[in-house]
């Protein structure tokens, strides 16, 4: 059953990339004090995810800053080389905290798997936004149609804070 509003993030091991290279990080660390929100893409560089999702957060940084947002994270089933440069190439700076869940086992642990393997991309995750305040989900919103950011865009995630 996928995570719910109410629940508490799971402690899993993500990565993040440094300068020493990737970094083994608990997302109870990252995830779990003060308002966070999160947001997770099938894949980095796919054209949905590269176009609308995560620019929307960089655009918006501000704006959800000003609304009392203390992380904004992106999470997604890939590496954190991957996970790195895609953040380089889009810009994120220290706005967006890039999480890689390269073995999917963050994805999984929230119950939100989708299986990409007729687009060549295996077992990915979801596309979702959720709130998080001190690692309990306040607010989930979980994209039913391909390709859209209706309910899991930085605009949506505003109107709801």
């Amino acid at each position: 059953m996928p995570i719910a509003v109410g629940d508490t993030i799971p402690d899993v091991t993500v990565r993040t990339l440094t300068e020493s290279g990737p970094t083994p990080v608990q997302t109870a660390d990252v995830l779990g004090t003060g308002t966070v929100v999160l947001f997770a893409v099938p894949g980095a560089f796919t054209p949905t995810c590269s176009d609308f999702h995560l620019p929307s957060y960089v655009i918006r940084n501000e704006e959800l800053r000003a609304k009392g947002v203390d992380t904004i994270a992106c999470v997604s089933v890939n590496d954190a080389f991957v996970m790195g440069a895609w953040g380089e190439q889009q810009g994120v700076g220290d706005g967006v905290l890039m999480l890689a869940d390269g073995n999917g086992d963050f994805t999984r642990a929230i119950d939100l798997e989708m299986d990409g393997s007729g687009f060549g991309l295996g077992s990915r995750s979801q596309r979702y936004a959720m709130i998080l305040r001190d690692g309990v989900v306040e607010m989930l919103s979980i994209e039913t149609a391909g390709g859209s950011i209706e309910k899991s865009g930085a605009e949506a995630v505003l109107a709801a804070l």
